[in-house]
């Protein structure tokens, strides 16, 4: 079992390590970051570096693609030798999947048209201008495409998927083994659930970035 799992500068690491960490301990299972150059990618703070060892030319039929999110999303929501790569690997995977918005990249893609997609709650406007119909829920499976909300939702992505390679048992072990057990001390994990106050300040942080791929979609499409 092949899995690709795209990097690029200023990503959210544990979009890609945490589904990491539940697939790559799939039996018979290889992992390979691929990137359109190889070498480190830093995470968005650029105090983090994830290495890509392998070019996209060099894992073109990967069985599961996992595209994580992060702020450098929005610069390959218009590139397109990524974009083919996804379109042209998504036409033999067994799983294409999506970690927060790295579902924005699937959707430049045009793989969620009429869809039922999710992504990190503050990307739901660009998701449905990319033909996608965006839903709060954790994890979405649309056929063989599967779509995980922010960040931490990545690990639930990938515990669904391993239960449906591997059976609900090994899933089961593979959380234990992890000791993925979450018990936040706050329940503000969503925007249904936070002070508004609290769900304000996020969104006034994080505006410019959204506008930021919204005025890319206009721009491609022009």
């Amino acid at each position: 079992m092949e899995i690709a799992i795209l990097l690029f500068d200023r990503l959210t690491a544990l979009d890609a390590v945490g589904p990491y960490e539940v697939l790559s301990r799939m039996p018979d299972s290889t992992v390979k970051f691929v990137a359109n150059e190889p070498g480190p990618k830093r995470n968005e703070r650029g105090s983090l570096a994830l290495v890509a060892d392998y070019p996209l030319d060099q894992v073109s039929r990967p069985d599961i693609i996992v595209v994580p999110g992060g702020p450098g999303q929005s610069d390959l929501m218009n590139d397109e030798p990524v974009l083919n790569w996804i379109r042209q690997a998504h036409e033999t995977s067994r799983w294409t999947t999506s970690v927060c918005t790295g579902s924005l990249i699937l959707g430049a893609a045009g793989l969620l048209k009429g869809l039922k997609a999710t992504s990190h709650w503050l990307a739901y406007d660009v998701l449905r201008s990319l033909g996608a119909e965006p839903t709060p829920e954790r994890v979405v499976i649309e056929g063989k495409i599967i779509t995980a909300a922010g960040v931490s939702a990545g690990i639930d992505m990938a515990l669904t998927l391993v239960a449906r390679e591997c059976g609900d048992k090994f899933a089961q072990a593979t959380q234990l083994a992890i000791e993925y057990d979450p018990q936040p001390p706050f329940d503000t994990g969503s925007p249904e659930k936070a002070p508004a106050e609290i769900v304000e300040g996020i969104r006034s942080r994080s505006r410019f970035a959204m506008q930021g791929g919204e005025e890319r979609i206009r721009n491609k499409r022009k």
